[in-house]
Formats: C-alpha cells, sequence, structure tokens
C-alpha cells in the first residue's frame, strides 16, 4: 500500500488525508455500513487490484439512518468498527472514514434530498419506502467528499447498484461505478452483515433464496440447452413421427424434445421455478415470509414481459423470523429465434 494505514473519524480529517494522499486517477472507494465480512473484504481487494500497489483505497464505514424506515433495524444494525478496521487494513485499505451521524448530518437530518425517481418505487423502494432517497443522498454525499476515481459496490444489491449508477450519469458524477460479483458461503447464502441474527433453524429456511435463484438459472440453462440442439436436430414434429415408424425411439424422443423448445422459454417459466421452491420454504419450521420474486430488466427494474430477451435479473427478498433478506442472480435470455442457436445462453 501507499502509505501507512489511518482511521479518520471527521470531515476535516479525511479532506486533509485527500489532499495530501490521494493519487490522481487511482483512488477507489468502497462504502460500508460496517459489520465488515468476506464480500466487503472482496470489494476492498478488487478496488487495490484496479488502483494498483501505489493506488489510495478509502473504506467508508457509516451506519445511514436515512435509510433504514420505522420499525427497522437501525439500532440493532451490528457495530463493529476494530474488526471492521482489521478487515480493511487486511483487504487493501490505505483508510477507512468513520463518521458520526452528526459529522455527516450536521445540525440534523438535511433538508435537501437526492430522490431516487421511479425505480426507486420499485420492489425494495415499495417494500421500503424511501430507502433508496436515503441510500443515493449518503453516497452522492460520500462521493463528493472522498473524490474518488472508482467507487465500487457488491451486486447483491442490485437495485441500489442501478439506482447508484442513473445518479452518477444523470447527475454527472466523474466517477466510475463498479459492481462486484456477490460472494457467498459454501451452502449458496448470500453473504451479509444481518446473517448474524438468524437461528441455525431459521439460517437452513433462509438457504431457500438461493436455491430458489440457482433453480430458476438452471430451468433456463436447460431450454438453451435444447434451443443449442435445434442446429443439430430440426425442430420439426414431422421429423418425430418419421423416426417413430422406423422404430428410432430415442432418436425420435430427441427430435420431439428440441420441436417442443420453441417458442424459446419465456420468463414466466424461469419465474415459477424460482417461486416453486419459495412456496415449498414457506411451508417450513421457521417458515419463509416471501416478500417479493421478481424478474426484471436490470436498468429499469421493471418486471420484464414473458418473451424477454437479453439481460435480466431475478430478485427476491423475504424474512425468516425477523430477519429480512435479499438475494439475486443475473440471468441472459439471449436473442435466438427459430432455426437460431443461441449463444451465450448459460445463466451466470
Amino acid at each position: 500500500m501507499s502509505r501507512a494505514f489511518e482511521l479518520v473519524p471527521t470531515r476535516e480529517d479525511l479532506r486533509y488525508v485527500v489532499e495530501h494522499h490521494a493519487v490522481p486517477g487511482r483512488t477507489a472507494v468502497v462504502m460500508t455500513m460496517g459489520a465488515l465480512h468476506r464480500g466487503h473484504a472482496s470489494l476492498i481487494r478488487t478496488a487495490r487490484e484496479r488502483v494498483g500497489p501505489k493506488g489510495f483505497v478509502i473504506v467508508t464505514v457509516f451506519v445511514n439512518p436515512l435509510q433504514f424506515g420505522a420499525g427497522e433495524d437501525l439500532d440493532r444494525y451490528p457495530r463493529t468498527l476494530d474488526a471492521d478496521l482489521r478487515t480493511a487494513e487486511e483487504a487493501g485499505a490505505d483508510v477507512v472514514f468513520a463518521p458520526s451521524v452528526d459529522e455527516v448530518y450536521p445540525g440534523g437530518q438535511p433538508q435537501v434530498r437526492i430522490t431516487a425517481g421511479p425505480m426507486g418505487e420499485r420492489l425494495e423502494g415499495r417494500t421500503r419506502p424511501g430507502h433508496f432517497d436515503g441510500m443515493l443522498t449518503v453516497v452522492a454525499k460520500l462521493l463528493h467528499l472522498t473524490g474518488p476515481d472508482v467507487a465500487l459496490f457488491g451486486q447483491k444489491d442490485a437495485q441500489q447498484l442501478a439506482l447508484i449508477r442513473r445518479m452518477v450519469r444523470d447527475l454527472n458524477f466523474p466517477v466510475e461505478i463498479v459492481g462486484v460479483p456477490t460472494v457467498r458461503e459454501d451452502d449458496g447464502l448470500a453473504l451479509s452483515s444481518r446473517n448474524r441474527y438468524l437461528s441455525a433453524g431459521e439460517r437452513r429456511t433462509a438457504l431457500a433464496l438461493s436455491r430458489a435463484l440457482f433453480a430458476a438459472a438452471d430451468r433456463l440453462a436447460a431450454q438453451q440447452a435444447l434451443h443449442a440442439r435445434a442446429e443439430v436436430v430440426p425442430a420439426a414434429p414431422a421429423r418425430a413421427a418419421a423416426l417413430s415408424k422406423l422404430g428410432e425411439a430415442r432418436a425420435a424422443a430427441d427430435a420431439h424434445a428440441v420441436a417442443q423448445a420453441w417458442p424459446p422459454i419465456g420468463a414466466d417459466a424461469v419465474r415459477a421455478a424460482a417461486r416453486t421452491v419459495l412456496d415449498e420454504a414457506a411451508k417450513a419450521k421457521p417458515p419463509l415470509a416471501l416478500d417479493y420474486v421478481a424478474l426484471v430488466d436490470p436498468a429499469t427494474f421493471e418486471e420484464v414481459p414473458d418473451d424477454h430477451r437479453g439481460e435480466a435479473v431475478l430478485a427476491v427478498a423475504a424474512k425468516v423470523g425477523s430477519t429480512r433478506l435479499i438475494d439475486n442472480i443475473p440471468l441472459d435470455f439471449g436473442t435466438a429465434h427459430p432455426g437460431t442457436a443461441l449463444t451465450d445462453g448459460a445463466a451466470t
């Protein structure tokens, strides 16, 4: 790293550090609410890789009250600054900016805020009114205070990432926004600071979120494999019938399966594959209480139609016990039409 690791608690301290140590063109920021885990460490390591050993990496640790609604877990949200500092330093940060609420919002909550617009009212925004306005307001403020060339955010919070990208584009922030893939436990559960709230039984139920996403991805990939075979096995029911008459039962079954693959798989089938897993988890003990499962356009977070082609995000949110969890997976529905094999069609 370019300098000794340091904790700074005030805007004045941060301004001094940035003015004297930030590297023009090679300064990165990773914004967190603390309670750092391996997912955050991955963000910090990626930031270090982006700016190089002589670049400058800032990590912010701030539990932002503006993005918590009434009845949410602001008061019990984990605050583990000493452990966070060790994690940040080991992952490659140069400085951690960990201000108080008064330091970020002197004089009380700000009267002027960023508004998330229509996308901020969908999915998470519908469940948590005002959440994204508060998130964008603090992100804008921290971008001004840290002055980075690149800011990195996790893809687990896909709607948040999309809104930050939109804000940066719409308001001409001079910063590159980079999404970093979700980090998961060995059992598939997406890493989250809220996972520590789960009991052993609740954690078993919570695994349904990732299982539902993977089931949907598998459903899409299987159908796309059939489509690819259409290049070598004509998708015609007549061929299946002809082969049957010749006694070629296996080839007939194959041809029939390919014939049934058209029209291409719809978005509704992918949603249904995920919902089957989630419906079963609703019967578990303890049960999973589904908030939403949605297949959306990654740029707008509007639901995609059944005949959607191109990229999409399958997102899910649910409560297990008193803990609310979110997860998502990117999918690619390709661009194929009858007679054309899909390319790059496997779920990511």
